[in-house]
């Protein structure tokens, strides 16, 4: 058995219990239209936005973003320190806990960047296929052997300077319970001599209240968690981009210079969850 399979001990039935303040059907339809087509739009204007020189591109790949989350009904916060939060750019890797497939769109309103994913979200209608164009790399969790690839080619896609969004817990979470930082993604940046910047994702309803709503855990379905996400009344994803993580400096030991970077960032991100 892959040590990359998840190992998330949450679960729908126990994890997803509390009930929000809901909107109503013609709402929810309203939503589901509005977002399909926000996503279509960007599946079809996304060769010709490739062409684009990285900073504009970045700009409408985070306008884009805002609007798929807005047309869900999620309010998004993001804040960060001067320099590093939303808007930076750069080869850094980016590493955040794990919620829901909403994380994804989440960080791209902040910092854009290519995202590491499991193989299985090519098979994702529709968001599958547009991820896949947006320059995802992917990792095939029950194929541990070609982990060194996917290490080196993220390596690679930080010396060009450009960010990689891991979520390195390996699963998704329900926001009350998180998972340990693996740190064989975090050799990328040991390689590539590349800051690792830490970012919490936490998810409550308008009055300040968790929720664990947009939570995508155990045998929980895409479309069954987006209907959930879309009848949701006052959803709100707070985004901290905390401080970089310099890179270690030159030493012997290379699988401890990843192992203490994982552990680094993990403290930060549970340190204001």
């Amino acid at each position: 058995m892959s040590v990359w399979l998840p190992t998330a001990t949450c679960r729908p039935e126990t994890c997803l219990a509390d009930v929000p303040p809901r909107v109503s059907h013609p709402r929810r339809a309203l939503r589901l239209t509005a977002c399909l087509a926000a996503v279509l739009a960007g599946v079809v204007l996304l060769p010709p936005v490739r062409l684009l020189p990285d900073r504009a591109r970045n700009r409408l790949a985070r306008l884009w973003a805002r609007v798929v989350l807005r047309t869900l009904g999620v309010t998004v916060h993001l804040a960060g320190p001067d320099g590093w939060g939303p808007g930076a750019d750069g080869g850094v890797l980016v590493v955040a806990n794990h919620v829901s497939w909403l994380d994804i769109p989440l960080l791209a309103a902040g910092r854009p960047g290519r995202s590491l994913a499991k193989t299985e979200v090519r098979r994702w209608p529709v968001l599958g296929p547009l991820i896949a164009l947006g320059g995802t790399v992917f990792l095939d969790r029950d194929r541990l052997r070609t982990l060194p690839d996917t290490v080196a080619t993220v390596a690679e896609v930080l010396r060009s300077g450009h960010p990689v969004i891991v979520f390195p817990e390996g699963s998704t979470w329900c926001g009350r319970e998180s998972g340990r930082f693996r740190p064989a993604l975090f050799q990328a940046a040991v390689e590539a001599g590349a800051d690792v910047q830490p970012v919490t994702i936490r998810y409550r309803l308008a009055d300040g209240r968790p929720t664990s709503v947009p939570a995508f855990i155990g045998d929980d379905g895409l479309l069954t968690s987006l209907a959930r996400v879309v009848a949701a009344r006052g959803l709100v994803a707070d985004v901290t981009f905390l401080p970089p993580i310099p890179p270690p400096g030159p030493r012997p030991g290379r699988a401890g210079a990843r192992r203490e970077l994982a552990r680094t960032a993990q403290a930060a991100v549970e340190g204001i969850r």
